[in-house]
């Protein structure tokens, strides 16, 4: 059965007006991918980084909007922020599937046209890491060819991260917050405090007197958990098409990303559980 659309009410002329692809600039889009080889899994691995990148621009926006709501007491529409964060860290997460379609011999095929670029120098991905708390300065020299891009992550080295937000949050409630863990903008990763491991381990312990920070500590850690699986999927995915060779960025590859597994974002969050 043939259907004309303009029966339903649709309309088909956009000579003069806005269409989808024009709002979207999907032309932009769809004309960005550009493979250096005749590798027909090159276009896979472009686009698989690409739609990361636009998913993790989403995230800094989410990121950004719930902190101002934090330092502004607006917690129900924080809340609802991160838990799209966690949403879209499960995007992030199921992409990995779709590379590991890629085998070992495809990869090949056009590993040695990346040069040294890599993941590892994601500038997206670094803002996140800082706003989330894990600021190793250090990671700042992969960027300082990019005068906008270290800008940016200065910028954001200048703000307290989402953590310390939250605990100013809580200091303000009346809860016992060592104020060197808040009065200034970390230039380190957090590492665990016994008194905020104490504060959460209150809170825990009487969810109802202290229900939106509760909820709030939650929130944290549905957060990281989809984060963990994020690197727990580029670990295996890795490991599954190059083995233990080291990376194009020149990192140790399978090793490093190992190792970063390690990373806890907020550790008095996970410690407290074994209190409880």
């Amino acid at each position: 059965m043939t259907t004309d659309p303009e029966q339903h009410g649709a309309k088909t002329d956009f000579s003069q007006k806005m269409s989808y692809g024009d709002y979207l600039h999907i032309d932009q889009v769809i004309s960005a991918q550009h493979p250096l080889s005749e590798a027909h899994d090159e276009m896979l691995f472009i686009v698989q980084h690409q739609t990361s990148e636009l998913w993790m621009k989403l995230m800094l926006h989410e990121l950004g909007a719930a902190r101002a709501d934090i330092a502004a007491e607006r917690l129900p529409d924080a809340f609802k922020k991160l838990a799209r964060v966690s949403r879209i860290m499960e995007q992030l997460n199921n992409a990995w599937d779709v590379l590991r379609t890629m085998t070992p011999s495809d990869y090949t095929s056009f590993r040695d046209d990346l040069g040294m670029s890599s993941g590892f120098q994601s500038l997206q991905y670094r803002l996140i890491e800082y706003a989330l708390g894990n600021r190793n300065l250090a990671m700042l020299k992969p960027h300082a060819h990019d005068p906008k891009g270290t800008t940016r992550l200065e910028a954001e080295l200048a703000e307290p991260t989402l953590y310390q937000t939250v605990l100013t949050y809580a200091a303000g409630q009346g809860h016992d917050v060592p104020t060197n863990a808040i009065a200034f903008p970390v230039q380190a990763p957090h590492e665990a405090i016994p008194e905020i491991r104490a504060m959460w381990a209150k809170v825990y312990a009487d969810p109802a007197t202290h229900w939106t920070l509760y909820e709030m500590g939650e929130k944290l850690v549905d957060l990281e958990d989809y984060f963990r699986r994020w690197r727990f999927n580029h670990v295996t995915t890795v490991e599954r098409v190059i083995g233990f060779k080291r990376g194009t960025g020149g990192t140790g590859g399978v090793d490093y990303l190992k190792m970063m597994l390690s990373v806890e974002l907020f550790p008095e969050l996970w410690h407290v559980r074994t209190e409880l």
